[in-house]
């Protein structure tokens, strides 16, 4: 137990008022208090930042907190420890005595730790006839004890303000990613719009960003490229509307029942000719190139995941298509009659689809196969499955984030 009266240093170390009120603040210990040394150790290290005590402070601290014999602080035990410099030193992993007095300094400057100093500066115990310890000198560890909850919400505040900044760094990648990605396939797929002055813009906030930020510095960002976001978004909308005329709620409605899995093979009436001949003609005049290729994979996400070299172009997604209609059961003579009668691409782009409904679809070749017939006589689209695809992901045709 700690006497009631303030301990100055010894020598020529000076007595100030902060010290004077660190050791008033260590005897107003609520009773009964009990805290894990470590725990606060640990509240300390995240907290060190708030705290105002370095990294090295903190390894001499853990060798002091070593020589405390139990695992939890508590007042009804002597908080205080008292080991010599060479001890600290080895326990410190060699740091230099120098360094730890000048470490224990810091300590105590910081109000973490109290120096109980003997009459003649050493650190020792007197232990009574019992053996048990009747006064010692050394450093208390009571502000630990005093001060837990504060070193707690001091870590409780970095590790918040962690993982907001976390999150705002997410958001700038997926940003980034989006709109770079987005210009791309809008330029490759000769988008109307101005890509260059966006494109200009984009690299200017981004070659803004500073490599060590913090919150206040990013949110500004932020708002930036969701600004962009939308813009390139916008365009992207008109040209949609104006290359997909028929894509209307009706057929999103009908492509939709098409896809139920329930009635892969309950098809509809066939139409009367003459409407028979105007959907081949207008089945014949889309060309899935007028689907931006971001579009596609933002409707069907998990193509990407069975690219290996990754999708950057119509090459390379037709590819990866090619590989995953094995892995979803579809023969190869079913793909064949696809791409003879829909067109490469866009059997390419309806195995993307069926990928990405596969948990839905009891059979995706027989689906395929019902498709291509469908196709065949001139009653299917790809571009209302498209649209379906991006709604049941949660997007819109914006693909507002």
């Amino acid at each position: 137990m700690e006497t009631g009266i303030a301990t100055t240093p010894f020598g020529r170390r000076p007595m100030s008022l902060a010290m004077l009120a660190v050791q008033n603040e260590s005897r107003e210990i609520p009773k009964g208090r009990v805290v894990d040394k470590w725990q606060v150790y640990r509240n300390l290290c995240e907290g060190k930042s708030i705290v105002g005590i370095g990294d090295r402070a903190l390894a001499v601290l853990n060798a002091l907190l070593s020589f405390y014999p139990d695992s939890e602080l508590n007042e009804e035990n002597s908080l205080i420890v008292f080991p010599s410099n060479a001890q600290l030193s080895l326990r410190a992993h060699g740091m230099p005595e120098p360094t730890v007095r000048r470490h224990m300094a810091a300590l105590v400057g910081s109000g973490l730790i109290i120096r109980r100093d003997s009459p003649n500066g050493k650190r020792y115990a007197r232990k009574g006839r019992g053996g048990e310890i009747e006064e010692a000198f050394g450093f208390s560890l009571a502000p630990l004890l005093a001060r837990a909850n504060e070193f707690e919400a001091a870590a409780e505040h970095v590790r918040a303000d962690n993982r907001a900044l976390r999150l705002m760094r997410e958001r700038i990648t997926l940003h980034r990613r989006d709109i770079h990605k987005l210009i791309e396939a809008a330029v490759e797929e000769d988008v109307p719009g101005d890509w260059g002055g966006l494109w200009k813009r984009f690299r200017g906030v981004v070659e803004g960003i500073p490599r060590r930020a913090c919150i206040a510095e990013m949110e500004p960002i932020v708002a930036d490229l969701a600004v962009l976001r939308d813009d390139v978004d916008k365009l992207l909308e008109i040209h949609m509307k104006s290359t997909n005329p028929s894509g209307n709620d009706s057929q999103n409605e009908r492509q939709q029942s098409d896809s139920n899995t329930d009635s892969i093979f309950e098809f509809e009436p066939a139409f009367e000719q003459s409407r028979a001949a105007v959907e081949s003609e207008r089945r014949e005049a889309e060309k899935p190139r007028g689907y931006p290729l971001g579009l596609v994979l933002k409707a069907c996400p998990e193509i990407a995941d069975y690219a290996v070299d990754g999708i950057g172009n119509w090459r390379d997604f037709m590819i990866t298509t090619a590989q995953v209609r094995g892995y979803l059961g579809v023969s190869p003579s079913a793909y064949e009659d696809a791409c003879h009668t829909m067109g490469q691409e866009t059997a390419a782009i309806v195995i993307a689809c069926i990928l990405q409904r596969a948990r839905h679809i009891n059979s995706a070749g027989g689906y395929l196969r019902a498709l291509t017939d469908k196709a065949r006589e001139g009653e299917f689209s790809v571009g209302p499955m498209l649209m379906a695809a991006l709604k049941a992901n949660g997007a819109t045709v914006r693909m507002a984030g």
